[in-house]
C-alpha cells in the first residue's frame, strides 16, 4: 500500500497536440488534474516531463495551472529514465513508490515504467490517467507494464489508498476532488 511520505506522482508528456489526439482525452486530463490536486492536499510531490515541446507543444494549460511552481523536465528519449536531468531530479525526492500517469501508454509510459521497475522503484500505473492514440495501444501498454511488475490502480483508488482514513479535513477535501 502506498503512503504519502514514500510516494511521488510522475506525469509523462501531457502536451497540447498529443493530449488532444489520445483515446478519451477529456477523461484522462480530468483524472490527471484530480491526481495533481489530491497530491497537493496529501503533500505528495509531482514530477512531470515534456517530450520535445518544440514539436508537441507545452503541457496542457489547464494542467500547467496546477503545476505553477514546478518546472518540467524536457526530454527527447522515450523513457524518462534515459534523460539524466530526470533521473537526478527523481533521486532528489527519495521516494520509491511512483504513481505513473500520462501519454502515450505504449511508448513513453511503458518504457519509463519498465526502467523504473528495473531500477528498483515500485510503479503504480494509474490506468484511468494514461492513454495512447488508439485504445488497443493503450491496452497493450497497460498489459506489458503489469507483466513487467507494475501495479495497476485508478485515480480514486490511489487517492483513497494514500488517505486511508474516511475522516478529517483532508478526507473531505479529497472527497470533493474525487466527486468532480
Amino acid at each position: 500500500m502506498i503512503v504519502p511520505s514514500e510516494t511521488l506522482l510522475l506525469l509523462i508528456d501531457i502536451q497540447g497536440k498529443l493530449a488532444q489526439s489520445v483515446h478519451q482525452p477529456e477523461l484522462v486530463e480530468t483524472n490527471i488534474k484530480k491526481l495533481v490536486r489530491a497530491c497537493a492536499v496529501l503533500d505528495v510531490p509531482v514530477l512531470y516531463t515534456e517530450q520535445y515541446p518544440k514539436g508537441l507543444g507545452a503541457t496542457v494549460a489547464s494542467l500547467k495551472e496546477l503545476l505553477v511552481d514546478i518546472e518540467p523536465v524536457e526530454k527527447i528519449t522515450f523513457s524518462c529514465c534515459a534523460t539524466e536531468p530526470f533521473m537526478k531530479r527523481l533521486r532528489l525526492f527519495k521516494r520509491n513508490e511512483i504513481l505513473v500517469a500520462g501519454m502515450e501508454t505504449h511508448v513513453c509510459v511503458y518504457q519509463t515504467s519498465v526502467e523504473l521497475i528495473e531500477f528498483g522503484y515500485n510503479v503504480h500505473l494509474v490506468t484511468d490517467a494514461v492513454s495512447s492514440r488508439s485504445e488497443s495501444n493503450r491496452n497493450i501498454g497497460i498489459h506489458c507494464i503489469e507483466k513487467a511488475g507494475g501495479s495497476l490502480t485508478s485515480t480514486e483508488m490511489a487517492i483513497f489508498e494514500l488517505q486511508r482514513v474516511a475522516s478529517g479535513d483532508r478526507f473531505r477535501e479529497l472527497s470533493k476532488i474525487v466527486k468532480e
